[in-house]
């Protein structure tokens, strides 16, 4: 059906040249948003159906409409921009108008926006600060975060929905091993919406591994993105789950002289691949060094100090070029390991990302013991 309305694409990576239908994540997660709906009145049944004297917990009702309806609308316009290929300005506002449910409805039932300060501080700014307004910002920006930045860290196969798996998982363990904590509602309802996403998510990742049948497309992206935004708001620990995006945080780093065009940004940033050998390779961009302007030189500078980049000269109509691979970290891995087979740099990405994990769980429940009381 999606090759018949041309929503398809050729993988780049594979010799052959067929045809890939696009946009799977529209399928994902429509089945993801009707295991939800049929969900929905599972965590009330007891008060349907028990004489209980104890009131009717519309907040945490209205929670969870509010949380479907925010990743509903997200699926939408994630789907919306895979048909129209919508510009980047785009994809920043469209998060955040997907975000104000949420942000609405966290601004009724909860409103805290006091944020606890780390012990070495707090002799200057006291144990907290009320952030009011700038919180919701906050949390405006870490919806625009988690849908864009797992879709400039994509580009092969597997990597969208593999790094998203293991995200997920994190999550579910963190939930799992905080319900026996003072918060364990806000984790049981995190776990509604991550045990149906994971398991949706792993029969996606099935057809798009190496070599991929189906492509995810930004509808996925997107909607993974907003579902992360919804768990981490409404269950309280945004900043633990930022923890979980070590990887997503690190490319995006990486990549702002390109994104923000201090250096020449191609339209697609993907390894180059050799068809002869049938392997990737780091793909590169070429200008002038004298063109950049002051904070594209200086990136340039940080990014030749500490062998980031793969830089060469090269002559092309008797000037002098600058040959740099392109600021990802999927590049840099090829940097470091050289060309590499598809699959096998997959494997490497999504091992880092299991790596980054384990890092966040060591700074959870070790690190955090010395800037806070838990």
């Amino acid at each position: 059906m999606f090759l018949k309305a041309n929503l398809c694409g050729i993988d780049l990576g594979k010799i052959n040249g067929d045809k890939i239908p696009e946009a799977m994540g529209v399928i994902c997660g429509s089945v993801f948003l009707i295991i939800m709906f049929i969900f929905i009145p599972i965590p009330f049944i007891q008060y349907w159906t028990t004489n209980l004297e104890v009131p009717f917990p519309h907040h945490q009702f209205v929670e969870l409409v509010a949380a479907l309806l925010s990743i509903c609308c997200m699926l939408f316009l994630g789907f919306a921009d895979d048909v129209l290929d919508l510009k980047w300005r785009h994809k920043l506002l469209l998060p955040t108008m997907a975000s104000l449910p949420l942000l609405m409805v966290y601004y009724v039932t909860y409103n805290g926006t006091t944020v606890i300060i780390p012990k070495p501080f707090r002799y200057f700014l006291g144990n907290d600060v009320w952030l009011g307004p700038l919180y919701y910002v906050y949390m405006g920006m870490l919806a625009v975060f988690c849908t864009n930045a797992i879709n400039i860290y994509a580009g092969i196969n597997g990597l969208e929905v593999g790094q998203a798996t293991v995200i997920c998982a994190s999550i579910v363990i963190f939930n799992v091993i905080e319900l026996w904590g003072e918060c364990w509602n806000a984790h049981l309802f995190s776990l509604y919406f991550m045990i149906p996403f994971l398991f949706t998510t792993l029969a996606l990742l099935y057809y798009n591994w190496y070599p991929a049948s189906v492509f995810v497309g930004d509808t996925f992206c997107y909607f993974a993105g907003m579902t992360f935004a919804v768990v981490g708001i409404l269950g309280h620990f945004s900043k633990t789950m930022m923890l979980f995006f070590l990887p997503q945080i690190i490319n995006f780093l990486f990549s702002c002289p390109q994104l923000f065009h201090f250096i020449p940004c191609p339209r697609h940033r993907l390894p180059k691949f050799n068809k002869e050998q049938n392997i990737l390779q780091f793909s590169t961009v070429i200008f002038k060094e004298n063109s950049l302007p002051f904070l594209g030189r200086f990136s340039l500078f940080i990014a030749k100090t500490f062998r980031l980049v793969h830089i060469k000269e090269i002559t092309k109509d008797g000037e002098v070029y600058l040959e740099c691979s392109n600021f990802t970290v999927i590049n840099y891995m090829l940097k470091i390991f050289g060309p590499t087979h598809e699959r096998t740099l997959t494997i490497y990405l999504l091992a880092t990302q299991v790596l980054c994990s384990c890092i966040a769980f060591s700074i959870r429940y070790g690190l955090s013991r010395v800037f806070y009381d838990v």
